[in-house]
C-alpha cells in the first residue's frame, strides 16, 4: 500500500482473487477503480476500509488531552479490511522487533514471494495463504525471520479458514478464536481485531511504546505498564482502541531515555 495526501493504491488478496486498487479523494468523495479477479469485491468493502461505517457518535472525551485530539481530527474513522489473513502475517512479523526490521522482512516477503499487483505498475501484491502455508523454515529465514515466527505464519496460513470465521464474532469470542493459534497471543490479536474488524475497543496490551504514550498522555507519568493503561483507559470500555487512536495520532509522546528496542538482522546469522 502507498498513502499519499490525497490518494492511494493498494494491492492485497481477496476472497475472489488479488486485486489492485487506486482511490483519490475528489472534494468531499472518494473516487476508486480497481482491477484484477478481485475488483469488485474490493470496491464494494471500500467504504468499510475507509471508515464510512464507523459510528463515534455514542464517544465521550472525558479528558482534555483526549477531547484536544478529538476535536483536531474531526474525520478521523477506525477502518476494517474485513479479511484476517491481510492483517495477521503482517503482524506476526512485528512480534517483538523494531519496527525497522519488521518493515524490512515484510518488503523482502512482498518482493520475492508476491506478485505484481494487476493493473497498477510498481505496486506487489503480497503471497497468498496458500503460498505461505507451502513456505519452509528456511525460506522465512532469509527474510529475517527465526523459526518462531516463521512456524506462526505457517500455522496461521494453513488453519486460516478458521481465523477467517472470527470476522462474524462479538469482539470476546473473535479475540478467544485468534488466540487460540499458536503464537498469536493479546497484542496480535488486538491488531487484527483494529485493523481487520475496526474493533473500537481493542487495545494492544504487550506493546513496547502504547503503555508509555497512555500513560503520558492520560497522566503525565513517563513510564507506565499494560495493568496501569488498561486502568486509565477503563472509564472509555468499549472505545478504548479509539483513545489509544487518538493519543497516537495527536498526543504528545512521552519523554525518551534509556536504550531503544534493539535491532537486528536474523538473515544474516
Amino acid at each position: 500500500m502507498i498513502v499519499h495526501a490525497d490518494r492511494f493504491v493498494r494491492g492485497w488478496h481477496t476472497p475472489d482473487g488479488p486485486v489492485g486498487l487506486r482511490a483519490r479523494l475528489a472534494g468531499t468523495s472518494l473516487e476508486a477503480e480497481a482491477w484484477g479477479p478481485g475488483a469488485g469485491w474490493a470496491l464494494d468493502q471500500l467504504p468499510r476500509f475507509v471508515g464510512v461505517d464507523d459510528d463515534d457518535r455514542s464517544f465521550e472525551p472525558l479528558h482534555a488531552t483526549v477531547e484536544r485530539a478529538w476535536r483536531r481530527l474531526p474525520g478521523l474513522r477506525l477502518g476494517a479490511t474485513d479479511q484476517v489473513a491481510d492483517v495477521i502475517v503482517a503482524t506476526i512479523i512485528g512480534q517483538k522487533v523494531a519496527g525497522k526490521d519488521a518493515r524490512t522482512s515484510w518488503r523482502r516477503l512482498v518482493y520475492r514471494h508476491g506478485s505484481p499487483a494487476p493493473g497498477i505498475e510498481g505496486l506487489w501484491v503480497p503471497p497468498s495463504t496458500e503460498a505461505l502455508a507451502s513456505m519452509t523454515w528456511d525460506d522465512f529465514h532469509t527474510l529475517g525471520l527465526e523459526r518462531t515466527r516463521a512456524t506462526t505464519i505457517i500455522e496461521v496460513a494453513q488453519r486460516i479458514a478458521r481465523l477467517e470465521e472470527s470476522a462474524t464474532m462479538p469482539p470476546d469470542e473473535a479475540d478467544t478464536r485468534l488466540r487460540a493459534m499458536r503464537g498469536v497471543g493479546p497484542w496480535t490479536a488486538a491488531v487484527v481485531r483494529r485493523c481487520s474488524f475496526g474493533d473500537p475497543d481493542a487495545v494492544e496490551v504487550g506493546d513496547y511504546h502504547l503503555k508509555n504514550h497512555v500513560a503520558w498522555n492520560l497522566a503525565g507519568e513517563p513510564r507506565g505498564t499494560d495493568e496501569r493503561m488498561l486502568e486509565l483507559l477503563e472509564p472509555w470500555r468499549g472505545q478504548r482502541g479509539r483513545v489509544v487512536r487518538l493519543l497516537k495520532a495527536a498526543g504528545d509522546a512521552p519523554p525518551r531515555w534509556g536504550p531503544r528496542m534493539p535491532s537486528s538482522d536474523v538473515a544474516r546469522l
